[in-house]
């Protein structure tokens, strides 16, 4: 695996050179002398890997974060006087009113996809319907969403997947929600999944996948269900 790659790579190399090719980087980067691209081509031939030439730079001049953005009010819009929306948002208010607060929800995109507008599209429709949701940044590893969907504290998390890393990704968010004691929450999926995936997905714990062509409000009222179902007596 590229993980047990990275460790040979640690182990053989100079670990002194390397340290001190990565603080020559980190240096040049702070004070804007030197040519980065070289100090960069320095530490790589001293064996740093790029994660650890790209952690140099950021020391210095932080990292670009992209903020997500949604819309409110375009997918309600779309649903005007339509009945079965009503009666999901009903159903909403129901439960936030014997719960004391709306059912929430945390999308994220986890891994190299940066497929999100599949992500953006639900997280503006649920919010439409009446959901709190969170929406996490682009590449999380899953224990960066875990720790996310504790601080927020929610009831589920929707992985969209575009990118086939679903057969790995959910399962370790699965994990790393019960090593830091929030397995209560609940874990579901959608976007682009094969159909002979989703007994593997379920058999790891996922709750529920949505493939394309859901129809929201139907998929609304099934994890609201998930989510009563989930409730201690």
């Amino acid at each position: 695996s590229q993980i047990a790659r990275l460790e040979r790579i640690r182990a053989k190399r100079d670990q002194a050179g390397c340290d001190a090719a990565l603080a020559a980087l980190e240096a040049g980067a702070r004070d804007g002398t030197g040519n980065l691209l070289a100090l960069a081509v320095e530490a790589a031939r001293a064996r740093a890997t790029v994660g650890e030439i790209s952690m140099a730079m950021e020391k210095a001049f932080g990292r670009h974060r992209a903020e997500v953005k949604t819309l409110a009010g375009v997918y309600g819009a779309a649903y005007e006087g339509d009945a079965g929306f009503a009666a999901i948002q009903k159903d909403v208010e129901d439960f936030a009113e014997q719960e004391g607060r709306r059912p929430r929800m945390l999308v994220v995109k986890m891994g190299q996809d940066g497929h999100d507008r599949g992500a953006k599209v639900i997280a503006t429709a649920f919010a439409d319907i009446g959901f709190d949701v969170d929406v996490g940044p682009l590449f999380q590893t899953p224990e960066e969403a875990a720790q996310d969907a504790v601080d927020n504290d929610v009831h589920v998390i929707g992985i969209s997947s575009q990118a086939a890393g679903h057969k790995t990704l959910a399962p370790k968010l699965i994990e790393a929600l019960k090593a830091q004691g929030a397995g209560e929450i609940l874990v579901i999926c959608g976007g682009v999944i094969p159909q002979q995936d989703y007994a593997y997905l379920k058999d790891a714990g996922v709750k529920a996948i949505f493939g394309p062509g859901t129809n929201i409000p139907d998929a609304a009222r099934n994890i609201l269900g998930l989510i009563r179902a989930a409730r201690p007596d």
